[in-house]
């Protein structure tokens, strides 16, 4: 049974590790958090809650990173949230000393773990993972796809007054208003949403989902937590389970789509060794151009990153 770390007891971490709990496939989650007593109380009451709802996981709370020990999976939810009115570029000097420090020290006391980032911008924060980690970019990876891919078919199955499970669908880019959400690979139980849909509200939809995070921070005032929490653990499952899933995630391009030296999201497969493969899919001229202007935009923030000088 592997081991879990989750970096962050926020809404977001703590999230992540009941989640997790509920999933009963880890013999431990370990919430961490710099407010040690605030881990602890959140992994005590999802422990409390274990003969409730039937799970074995125990959860702890600690502020010490020698807790880590051994890890086979890291989930890394550290960082400030977005605030109303702010854009996900200005979270980037913060959040990258954050990102940057916590792997570090994560990386002293194990030695090969599978790093899922889930801070914010999620894409710098990836990369920055993984310049900290001295890792194989196989096993550094951002949640945000998933995410992205869920808000789509959310709002798709509302439309469509259908059940989400039926439906399947495909993103890629960037995490933000430049992602690229796919109507040419969405299918409701096989079948095209364009032959369910018009093209208007489809097209609608996909504006809502580039903008589904600023929804929720207008809405509540901060950054969502349930959705993005469960995604986590849903990459996290896969990995553990070696089940192959395929999953839209935040990796480092090596050539694929005509881009590399990028943390950008595809489809990838998801087994015990991280990613075990990128998949190209034959995009058409504009999704290509679609995808393309979206690293762009990815790369404008790698190179704010790049002129801070985080080591």
């Amino acid at each position: 049974m592997s081991k879990v770390t989750v970096v962050g007891a926020g809404n977001v971490g703590a999230t992540v590790a009941n989640v997790l709990a509920h999933k009963d496939i880890v013999k431990e989650v370990v919430l961490l958090d710099i407010r040690g007593d605030f881990a602890k109380g959140k992994a005590l009451d999802t422990w409390e809650q274990a003969p409730i709802d039937y799970y074995s996981t125990m959860v702890r709370g600690t502020d010490n990173y020698k807790d880590t020990k051994n890890s086979d999976i890291v989930v890394i939810t550290a960082g400030i949230p977005r605030k109303p009115g702010m854009s996900r570029d200005d979270l980037i000097s913060t959040n990258a000393k954050i990102v940057a420090s916590v792997t570090k020290s994560i990386m002293k006391y194990s030695k090969k773990p599978i790093i899922i980032v889930v801070s914010n911008p999620l894409d710098v924060m990836t990369y920055a993972a993984w310049k900290a980690s001295g890792l194989d970019a196989s096993r550094v990876m951002g949640m945000a796809g998933i995410l992205d891919t869920a808000r789509y078919r959310a709002f798709l199955a509302e439309a469509l007054d259908v059940s989400p499970k039926d439906l399947q669908a495909v993103l890629m880019g960037g995490h933000g208003d430049t992602m690229v959400p796919l109507p040419r690979y969405t299918t409701v139980a096989g079948i095209p949403v364009t032959e369910m849909i018009d093209r208007e509200t489809l097209k609608a939809i996909v504006e809502r989902t580039k903008k589904g995070g600023g929804e929720l921070v207008k809405l509540m005032g901060t950054s969502a937590w349930y959705a993005p929490g469960a995604a986590a653990a849903q990459m996290v499952e896969s990995i553990v389970k070696n089940d192959n899933r395929i999953f839209p995630c935040c990796v480092r391009l090596t050539g694929e789509y005509g881009l590399k030296d990028i943390f950008l999201g595809v489809p990838v497969k998801l087994g015990k060794e991280g990613i075990t493969q990128k998949l190209e899919l034959k995009l058409n001229k504009t999704e290509m151009k679609s995808l393309h202007k979206s690293a762009d935009a990815v790369r404008s923030v790698m190179k704010t990153f790049e002129k801070m000088k985080i080591s």
